[in-house]
């Protein structure tokens, strides 16, 4: 049943020639048929053009003017034919057996809006480090996750634009991508949490791409150190895609909506912000006191933890409140990167429940 669906493995590029012919081989190269591959040039300004035009007809190009990923994703999917996409970003590559993974799944569980899967990471020069993304003792969630995306959409554990494969049906419920909101590099976001509401996710625990971390990511830290310019993004798009999934929420009267959606993670990059840098904060009308209290109510919807993984997410934000800058600091850095907390991670993997859901 498999070999009946169409893939179309869409590549958005801008500027990485030095990468991008790894990244259509590896579209070319699937165990997998039929697929189609589009690369969308996002007005480079390198050799990524004459790149493209020397794979002739095995690629359809999309040349267009600079106008960052998310209208590189638009200008993808509106010229795809495929039942299922998988946006592949430039710098990335995927392995040979990702299309087929995928494809069995669709063909199987027709209900299915997105497939994610596993990333092993890899240097700028390709070459694997070892690094699984997300970690092995993370457990994917999978299933019905409208009440997760809900109640903490950015805490529940989820891949960027090349760990996914989405049903076409669910992307043209959503698309296209509100390119004024989500811009240079947040289309990921958007795509990723929205579709989640129209369908079942299915997490596949095998790797079926590389993620490659270089000097020149346009989102990922290149190191594991705390970037307040980053923050701000982050919470940024956090704050644009709550309010999409409460409008379509709305619109396909979910059950139990929220009266806000909150995340964990999302009230911590905001106590983060205020408190190292006040002055440049995004969010007005921010106090230390108003913090706390969302980071207890999105403490008490994580379902996914149990009650000694919440009780230390409490005690975080409590040292929050009262630590100085300097010490604030360094919590932060233990909070949002994993790497600062090697000992503990195994453990703080058992607190959470499996990622199956009903």
């Amino acid at each position: 049943m498999s070999q009946e669906l169409l893939v179309s493995i869409i590549i958005n590029n801008y500027n990485y020639a030095r990468f991008l012919r790894a990244a259509i081989d590896s579209a070319l190269g699937q165990s997998y048929q039929p697929i189609e591959v589009l690369v969308v040039d996002d007005g480079s300004t390198d050799q990524s053009r004459a790149i493209i035009d020397s794979y002739g007809d095995r690629v359809k190009p999309i040349l267009k003017k600079n106008g960052g990923q998310s209208s590189a994703l638009n200008a993808g999917f509106a010229q795809c034919q495929g039942d299922f996409v998988i946006f592949l970003d430039a710098d990335d590559v995927l392995l040979p057996h990702a299309a087929q993974s995928v494809a069995d799944v669709f063909a199987t569980q027709p209900q299915t809006a997105k497939v994610q899967y596993r990333m092993e990471v890899i240097d700028q020069g390709g070459q694997q480090t070892g690094v699984i993304k997300p970690p092995a003792h993370i457990p994917l969630p999978a299933g019905d996750l409208t009440k997760q995306e809900m109640l903490f959409p950015f805490d529940s554990t989820w891949l960027p634009t090349s760990g996914n494969a989405f049903a076409a049906q669910a992307l043209r419920s959503i698309f296209p991508i509100p390119e004024e909101v989500y811009g240079k590099v947040g289309a990921d976001w958007y795509v990723a949490h929205l579709t989640s509401l129209f369908g079942l996710v299915v997490s596949l625990d095998e790797v079926c791409a590389y993620y490659r971390v270089h000097a020149s990511n346009n989102y990922e830290l290149a190191e594991p150190r705390l970037d307040l310019a980053h923050i701000r993004q982050t919470i940024v798009y956090c704050d644009y895609t709550r309010g999409y999934l409460l409008k379509y929420a709305q619109q396909l009267d979910l059950p139990d909506r929220p009266a806000e959606v909150l995340s964990v993670s999302y009230v911590a990059n905001r106590i983060t912000s205020f408190k190292l840098e006040p002055d440049q904060h995004p969010i007005v009308g921010d106090t230390i006191g108003k913090l706390f209290r969302l980071a207890l109510i999105a403490i008490s919807r994580r379902s996914d933890v149990v009650w000694p993984m919440k009780t230390m997410f409490g005690l975080w934000f409590a040292l929050m409140v009262m630590a100085p800058k300097s010490l604030a600091h360094w919590l932060a850095e233990v909070f949002f990167f994993p790497e600062k907390r090697l000992r503990l991670n195994h453990w703080l993997g058992t607190l959470h429940r499996s990622g199956q859901v009903a």
